[in-house]
């Protein structure tokens, strides 16, 4: 899913017609990781973490999406492809999901993604699955903060042992920012290798 990060920029391509470009926004860091004595991640909330926090996500969207071909083998070829996504809350305030739909090579796909909020910790965790795999990724962990939020999870990627970031850029909620990374090396370097941005369908 995940050396790169994202903002939204607007280009004029023809009368009548725009393009949505993703291009890096150095002014956003991934928090530095921490670990416990067994080398598992320490994921603190933000003080200002709330359940409400993906509130901007209810709704249908129109989604533009740029995805590197090819993870951790230092590729610059991307892919760019449109999706359409809608979300609704759950369990009385503390989760959403949503549905990602998209066409591949001429075939349907769908992507879910369940979000829940802990009370306790209040951290949330973001779980998704593909239709084309049908399994469960592992969580990713955390809050946001000043409208941006980054969640962590350490994973297997062919065979290689990877930490992976979720970030939501929401300061504009109109047009949010969803990009992903991973790291090979605890969180020394990052490689960018999946990002989109949504338009609220009116």
């Amino acid at each position: 899913m995940k050396y790169l990060v994202t903002i939204l920029l607007f280009a004029i391509c023809s009368p009548g017609q725009s393009q949505k470009i993703l291009t890096n926004d150095e002014t956003l860091a991934i928090p530095t990781l921490s670990f416990d004595s067994n080398g598992e991640l320490k994921i603190t909330a933000s003080t200002s973490s709330s359940q409400n926090d993906f509130d901007f996500l209810v709704g249908k969207w129109k989604m533009h999406h740029r995805k590197l071909n090819r993870r951790l083998e230092n590729c610059t070829d991307w892919t760019e492809f449109e999706s359409t996504d809608e979300n609704h809350k759950i369990l009385n305030g503390i989760g959403d999901v949503d549905i990602l739909s998209a066409t591949f090579d001429g075939k349907p796909f769908e992507g879910f993604t369940l979000r829940l909020f802990n009370p306790k910790t209040k951290l949330w965790s973001l779980y998704w699955v593909a239709s084309d795999v049908g399994v469960l990724d592992p969580p990713v962990v955390g809050s946001f903060e000043n409208n941006v939020g980054h969640f962590f999870t350490k994973d297997i990627f062919n065979g290689k042992k990877i930490i992976m970031v979720f970030r939501w850029d929401v300061r504009d909620k109109d047009h949010p920012v969803w990009s992903q990374a991973f790291s090979p090396d605890n969180g020394k370097t990052w490689e960018w290798n999946w990002y989109n941005v949504s338009e609220r369908i009116k």
